[in-house]
């Protein structure tokens, strides 16, 4: 990749990442802080939650990118620092724990050292699930979570009800949507063989659908070839390589 090249992925990379952030930011505090339930908001609460949860989704993506060094290309120092920042404000996780489990990941994916696999139950999505949620949901996000749950609670007088609906569930529903698209059909063990050594295999969704369940990520077997690209210039790749279908 040319300097040129580095640049341009840089910006489009940074500007996405920029306004996924700010998005999730200014949705998150107006739908706990301001927005009130009644009977003539009421049809709003679906499209807040999904939305929230879709933008949850984004944030973990946008990390996912920085632990590739694909959100700023050669530049090891901003991947971390937004990194860091995104993790943190999608529920408190430890990115270089995040990091060390997502090598682990790529060194020997769908197998008994994989961090993301369950070696016992490779076709069962709730108790693989289980797994998933307990290896990675340690004490660091449960203490953040209950922290700023707290603190919008009894500090700046939110609603349970909006922090239940809000931030309870757009959190737990983006843990499940990132655990079955980019996850679990990626890499479950079905009838038909794997394409490559990367135990993985592709979504056949289209290109809406794809960024509406998990950012592009569903074109799993191209981000397992090619992990430098970004989660936007997948469905590029998607064009390339069609070997594999979830």
């Amino acid at each position: 990749m040319t300097a040129k090249e580095m640049q341009r992925q840089g910006v489009i990379g940074l500007t996405l990442a920029g306004l996924v952030t700010l998005a999730w930011l200014t949705l998150h505090v107006y739908a706990v802080h301001v927005f009130e339930i009644g009977p003539e908001s009421g049809w709003l609460i679906p499209v807040m939650v999904l939305s929230l949860c879709w933008l949850s989704v984004g944030l973990f993506i946008i990390s996912h990118d920085a632990i590739h060094g694909s959100l700023a290309p050669g530049r090891p120092r901003i991947n971390r620092t937004i990194g860091w920042i995104v993790t943190t404000l999608y529920a408190g996780f430890d990115f270089d724990r995040l990091e060390d489990n997502h090598n682990r990941h790529h060194a020997a994916p769908g197998t008994a050292a994989d961090p993301d696999f369950s070696a016992d139950h490779p076709r069962a999505f709730v108790p693989w699930f289980r797994e998933f949620f307990l290896r990675h949901f340690g004490w660091r996000p449960l203490l953040f979570v209950n922290a700023v749950v707290l603190v919008y609670w009894l500090v700046f007088d939110a609603s349970i009800v909006n922090l239940v609906l809000f931030y309870g569930i757009p959190a737990l529903g983006s843990a499940v949507q990132l655990f079955y698209f980019g996850t679990y059909r990626p890499h479950r063990h079905e009838g038909d063989s794997f394409a490559d050594h990367h135990r993985t295999r592709s979504s056949g969704y289209g290109w809406l659908t794809s960024l509406l369940t998990c950012y592009h990520f569903g074109y799993h077997h191209e981000h397992h070839l090619y992990p430098h690209e970004p989660w936007w210039r997948l469905p590029q790749r998607r064009g390339q390589t069609k070997e594999v279908t979830a």
